[in-house]
């Protein structure tokens, strides 16, 4: 699939470097063919010694270089890459953007290439357990989005979409979730603490139980309810525990917290702004980041 081509990473930090190592580990391709472009020397040297790819401070030398190019740097600087002009990267044979936010349009019209990925992958991608949500321009082909696959699957999972709105929903849900997630295991852990555990043993317990739980849930095709109501005796410790989420609403606000997410991100986007649902009204809390 990548026999004869030449990838670049455009922006070399923790995401790049995930990807290069997923790339190189599953032989999907070879190091020799892989340049990365950053801002530090350091970085070029220490990514050279560490994978035996180029590295390199000159995203200009690394984009005449590709067939592929990969965006992996911060939204805020997908202008300024290629500050002198678009030097060779309209001619590569494709672009997989993985900058939040960035839309096709602009990624299109600022690199003048109609053959452009947008994926959107979240933070354990950088220990290979990632997901990867994305979709492409039509001009990509099946050859090319078949590579921008096997790209993704360097990080992990990876689910295809034929709307880019769909990009946004997935920033909020598989793309911020980490960080629900990440809250969710603390509160947990100091309750634990609260309860008379180490803080040690507390986070011993709490990690353990919910990577049980979700791969349980990947290993069962029952609905997630019915997962919970065999945990759930009448009248137990869980069926009581349970009442006082419900009575402080935390589905509730989970989902606001995942809807108030997307919101932002259309907005980052330079979207329009969404219809409100889950209860949102204009004017309220949602409303503010728009």
């Amino acid at each position: 699939m990548f026999e004869n081509k030449r990838l670049a990473f455009i922006g070399s930090g923790q995401m790049a470097e995930a990807m290069i190592a997923g790339l190189l580990d599953k032989s999907i391709i070879k190091a020799e063919q892989i340049i990365a472009a950053g801002p530090r020397e350091e970085r070029a040297h220490q990514l050279t010694a560490r994978y035996g790819i180029q590295g390199t401070t000159d995203n200009h030398e690394a984009a005449e270089q590709a067939d592929v190019v990969v965006l992996s740097v911060k939204p805020q600087m997908i202008d300024e890459v290629l500050p002198e002009g678009r030097s060779g990267i309209e001619h590569c044979d494709l672009i997989l953007s993985i900058a939040a936010g960035v839309t096709l349009t602009h990624l299109v019209e600022r690199f003048g290439n109609t053959r452009v990925v947008r994926a959107m992958p979240n933070t354990p991608a950088k220990i290979g357990q990632g997901i990867s949500v994305w979709t492409a321009t039509p001009a990509v082909s099946e050859t090319q989005q078949e590579q921008a696959r096997l790209m993704l699957s360097a990080f992990g999972d990876e689910v295809f979409v034929d709307k880019e709105d769909y990009l946004d929903m997935a920033t909020a849900l598989s793309g911020t979730g980490p960080a629900y997630v990440f809250m969710f295991l603390e509160a947990m852990v100091d309750a634990g603490v609260h309860l008379g555990f180490s803080r040690r043993v507390a986070r011993q317990l709490v990690l353990k139980t919910t990577l049980g739980a979700t791969a349980y849930a990947l290993a069962s095709d029952e609905h997630i309810a019915s997962l919970r109501n065999q945990v759930t005796s009448p009248g137990g410790t869980s069926a009581e525990a349970l009442y006082h989420l419900e009575k402080g609403g935390f589905r509730t606000v989970l989902s606001r917290a995942i809807w108030a997410a997307y919101q932002r991100s259309v907005a980052l986007g330079g979207g329009k702004k969404v219809s409100q649902r889950l209860g949102g009204r204009p004017g309220t809390e949602l409303d503010k980041d728009i």
